[in-house]
């Protein structure tokens, strides 16, 4: 449950919560909102916000759940076939629906985007479970992998420039960095942006450490008991992984757009602390009653996600909700308004989980 929750926790903010924070600092204008309202949006570059930890949080829980999953397969006799051919179609399928979210089906061959959101944590999270399939029970090879990848990422980007670019060029911008010019070179009019692609090939890699990091997390918690001790691990993996994601951002900056080793370092620090304290108030003390809300947005989370690219639930959120919202003092009108929405969404999702309906992949 604490997983269903934290991963709707973490939809909230895609499925409108982020607008409903910078429409309250709208309405109440004040230091606290307006900093609030700064963390609903990404980063130009190098640095970290809320807005920052949606997508790797996600890929993150995705890891935490496979070694449930995989226990699962193995005890109901599944053969390691079976288990890889999963892997294999639940990666490959998510980055076609992720072509489909980028416009596919609008045939515009020439200009389509081919990376993506779901296109990256499809494959990130489908070379992890192979990974962690393959190594069985040994433990060291899944962890040596997060280091080894780290490492080689840094080097590899803060030294390797750009073929082409003057040598003035920092290796960490743009123009010089060698995963931007990758993504130019082989996607050209693919990518999201004329330069790079913040779910771009190269940065692909990296993005495999902080699904392993999720799987081995996920590993622990399956071997542990649902106690404060358990909770104050990951806690403490947590602060121990924010320090050390501070200190590599000294030399190698933390950047989502490049997927920085710092940055993976950096959100699994903020992963493994929201996990921490999801797990101990939903697991250790047993406080359940308060998740609906979030485990109704948890456990649908690409219906959500896909449904808001399809559906026009904002067209809905005006025919039900504009009169009232026409009622209400004008500087809090798009506070009302995105609240309407969410409203929506989240009931769409209720009557799904009422009839126990989820998509899954």
């Amino acid at each position: 449950m604490s997983i269903d929750a934290l991963r709707g926790f973490d939809m909230f903010f895609i499925m409108g919560g982020a607008g409903l924070l910078a429409a309250l600092a709208q309405w109440f204008p004040c230091d606290f909102t307006v900093a609030l309202a700064e963390q609903m949006d990404h980063v130009e570059w190098d640095g970290l916000r809320h807005h920052d930890t949606i997508f790797p949080l996600f890929l993150f829980i995705a890891g935490i759940s496979f070694p449930f999953s995989l226990q699962k397969q193995i005890e109901k006799g599944k053969s390691m076939t079976s288990i890889y051919l999963k892997i294999l179609r639940r990666g490959l399928m998510l980055v076609l629906l992720g072509m489909i979210y980028g416009g596919l089906l609008n045939f515009e061959f020439a200009t389509q985007r081919i990376p993506s959101v779901l296109g990256r944590i499809g494959l990130a999270w489908m070379f992890t479970a192979f990974i962690f399939t393959a190594t069985g029970r040994k433990l060291w090879p899944k962890v040596a992998v997060v280091p080894v990848i780290l490492i080689a990422y840094w080097l590899i980007s803060a030294f390797v420039r750009a073929p082409g670019v003057d040598p003035s060029i920092d290796p960490l911008t743009r123009e010089g960095n060698i995963a931007c010019y990758i993504d130019r070179t082989l996607l050209g009019t693919h990518c999201y942006k004329p330069d790079y692609d913040p779910e771009g090939l190269f940065s692909t890699i990296p993005a495999i450490c902080t699904a392993m990091l999720g799987m081995l997390t996920g590993l622990f918690v399956q071997r542990s008991k649902p106690t404060s001790k358990t909770a104050l691990v990951l806690l403490a993996t947590g602060i121990v992984f924010a320090l050390l994601g501070a200190a590599w951002n000294v030399i190698y900056p933390i950047n989502k757009a490049l997927w920085s080793s710092s940055f993976v370092l950096a959100v699994a620090a903020y992963s493994l602390v929201m996990f921490a304290l999801f797990y101990y108030i939903i697991e250790v003390l047993g406080w359940r009653r308060w998740t609906l809300f979030f485990t109704v947005i948890g456990m649908n989370s690409i219906t959500i996600y896909l449904g808001q690219r399809f559906i026009r639930f904002s067209y809905t959120s005006e025919k039900l909700f504009d009169g009232f919202v026409r009622l209400m003092p004008e500087d809090s009108q798009a506070f009302f308004s995105q609240a309407a929405y969410i409203a929506v969404c989240w009931l769409f999702l209720y009557v799904l989980y009422r009839n126990r309906i989820f998509l899954k992949v």
